[in-house]
């Protein structure tokens, strides 16, 4: 079990508005480009919350991908400019993978992108329009099937055998430039979660369409995040599972606008890494 609300009575937090998704009747989906005319970008009306998130750090409670979906690890890196695009594959690459490999007890670890953020004030996250920006929308970025489809897209001779073993899509997330106060990011404690919490939601793109979830408000779920997170620490994410064991699946996280950040913090900087890890025995 995770946390237990009783436990968490000590536990410092700040309380931030959290943007969930309003119920709705038809299947949520957002346009990754210019939607044809009289489309709407989404169809997704927000909900926002404003809700205690707890400080990592000081819950005394070690946190793991099987469990509560999200693990806080040292992860030093030998990368001098992320603003390089070829020392990012070149040496960030290896290096993430070699982690991965060595925490998770993996066979194989094949990461499938990056995005590099970087906050700019009033500027909207829009591919191809300037730097990414912080997703400050409760999701997780994969689905019960759109997990499998990943394997399939990347690796489509190998992908029939691996999906016989047990497949994880993890994201490695690290703050840029530390200690990170600005716009930090918040994970859901995974077993505090419904599974009708998680919303299938349609992302369209020119040549497909892949899916994600989007979520709902539930009062059980518990919020963490990590205070003036450093650039040597890693922020695993779970994303999706094909175990069906009990371990968690599908771990919710955003981006959140933290009301005690100091005026004068640097804009987030951050990037996140996207893999699949396989476990074949």
């Amino acid at each position: 079990m995770g946390l237990q609300p009783a436990t968490l009575e000590s536990v410092p937090f700040v309380t931030a508005e959290l943007n969930y998704i309003a119920p709705m009747a038809a299947k949520p989906r957002t346009y990754a480009y210019d939607p044809p005319p009289g489309e709407p970008k989404s169809n997704i009306v927000s909900e926002p919350h404003s809700l205690p998130i707890f400080d990592v750090r000081k819950a005394g409670h070690d946190f793991s991908l099987d469990r509560e979906g999200f693990a806080l690890l040292p992860q030093p890196t030998a990368v001098r400019n992320f603003d390089d695009e070829d020392e990012i594959r070149r040496v960030y690459y290896p290096e993430v993978e070699r982690f991965l490999r060595a925490t998770l007890k993996a066979d194989r670890v094949e990461i499938f992108d990056h995005t590099v953020r970087k906050r700019v004030a009033g500027a909207a996250d829009v591919r191809g329009a300037g730097p990414r920006q912080p997703a400050t929308r409760v999701h997780v970025d994969q689905t019960a099937a759109s997990g499998p489809n990943r394997v399939r897209e990347h690796l489509p001779e190998q992908a029939e055998a691996l999906l016989k073993g047990r497949v994880q899509i993890i994201n490695l997330w690290r703050p840029l430039r530390g200690p990170l106060r600005d716009t930090p990011l918040a994970m859901c404690d995974a077993t505090t979660v419904a599974p009708q919490d998680l919303v299938a939601s349609d992302l369209i793109y020119p040549n497909r369409n892949g899916e994600n979830y989007s979520v709902t408000f539930n009062p059980n779920h518990r919020w963490f995040y990590v205070p003036e997170m450093r650039v040597d620490e890693a922020l695993l994410l779970k994303c999706y599972d094909s175990a069906t064991d009990g371990r968690t699946r599908f771990g919710p996280h955003t981006a959140f606008v933290d009301p005690t950040t100091p005026a004068d913090a640097p804009p987030r900087e951050s990037i996140e890494v996207r893999t699949l890890v396989f476990h074949t025995h």
